[in-house]
């Protein structure tokens, strides 16, 4: 099997594995889960600075973002989208289905948003209950400075759903300090659990929207109220994926645990990016996370064809793009177990090995250059 250094699903560490494989009770019908439970909510409240509530639902990330504009639009809401990628445009889509307007403010996928262009565009329309951004959107590896949009949002009485599922635990998050509202993350990405669990963060703000509404939250499943009184009541909508929390209760000790996580994910990116720009290759977007490096497919070449070499000569697992950048661009993975200096040289070895059998030329080493940059 190859070694997954894509952008999420990540590597999981042995312990959460082990984790998952324990005996576990019936969530359904023992008190002392919702107490395990609401242990883990208090500590990703903890890592995002976050004074509202946390709460883990059964679903992948991308569960999150629909139940975050299930539970707050309502027929006729105007919502603004900040579309510069691919998943920042697809918020439209949860948005209608629900009955609301998307209104997309939409600029050049390889640039973040500004504070200065976004308080111009408010200036003009801001007639919005929410906007949705996403932190990084993680097919062309774009970074947004939450920290600075979200709190514009917020002068203007606009609520905030931002969609951190491949930034968080890799990209500093201070929920309190942006002003977010709804923040949206997946088990699957730095974390470095397995996927199948979306963890939401709602602020006073959010959950007054919600329980003020005029018309009933059109979804079960995606509906964030449900979870409210849990602890209160021990009781869950449906019956929580037990073995899954259990995993990502160590996932979430192993992130506590360690010292700077954070640095650690800047470090890495940092010399990847160095090692794939000297090498020739050009990074797609002009500001980065620190979870992924997103580099165009060479000319002469095809993305299939460098994946395909990496997968099968070296045991590597890298991944392409899809929807506007499909065939254009190749993602390595550097986020939670991934984000190592042993995994990434592989990584960088099996890149420069399928280049060269390509007939493409590589102008530096690319393992040397990120040593040297990590020394």
């Amino acid at each position: 099997m190859a070694k997954l250094m894509t952008a999420g699903p990540t590597q999981v560490r042995e312990n959460v594995r082990m984790a998952r494989s324990l005996m576990f009770t019936n969530p359904d019908v023992d008190p002392q889960f919702a107490e395990d439970y609401k242990v883990i909510c208090d500590k990703l409240e903890k890592i995002m600075n976050c004074s509202g509530r946390a709460y883990i639902m059964d679903g992948e990330g991308i569960l999150g973002l629909e139940a975050a504009c299930a539970s707050l639009t309502e027929p006729g809401d105007r919502v603004l989208v900040l579309d510069n990628g691919i998943f920042g445009r697809g918020f439209d889509g949860f948005i209608s289905m629900y009955g609301g307007e998307p209104v997309l403010f939409t600029k050049d996928y390889t640039e973040p948003f500004t504070a200065e262009e976004l308080r111009a565009y408010l200036e003009k329309d801001h007639d919005f209950k929410y906007a949705t951004l996403v932190h990084c959107d993680t097919p062309s590896g774009m970074l947004n400075p939450i920290d600075e949009l979200c709190p514009i949002l917020a002068e203007y009485g606009i609520l905030t759903v931002v969609d951190s599922v491949a930034a968080m635990f890799g990209e500093p998050v201070d929920f309190d300090g942006s002003q977010i509202d709804i923040l949206c993350g997946g088990s699957q990405k730095a974390l470095s659990a397995p996927p199948g669990l979306t963890m939401v963060w709602v602020s006073d703000k959010a959950m007054a929207a919600m329980e003020g509404r005029n018309t009933p939250i059109a979804s079960f499943y995606a509906n964030i109220l449900t979870f409210k009184t849990y602890y209160e009541d021990k009781w869950f909508p449906y019956t929580m994926p037990i073995s899954d929390i259990m995993g990502l209760a160590v996932a979430v000790d192993n992130y506590l645990a360690e010292e700077d996580p954070i640095g650690r994910h800047a470090r890495i990116a940092n010399a990847c990016r160095t090692a794939v720009t000297e090498a020739g290759l050009h990074v797609y977007v002009k500001k980065s996370a620190n979870t992924v490096t997103v580099f165009e497919v060479p000319e002469g070449v095809t993305d299939t064809q460098i994946l395909d070499i990496m997968k099968n000569e070296f045991g590597i697992m890298i991944t392409g793009s899809f929807d506007v950048l499909a065939g254009k661009v190749l993602r390595i993975g550097h986020m939670g177990e991934n984000a190592n200096e042993a995994d990434m040289i592989e990584t960088l070895n099996a890149l420069q090995g399928a280049l060269t059998k390509l007939g493409v030329p590589v102008e530096c080493d690319m393992v040397e250059v990120f040593k040297r940059e990590l020394a």
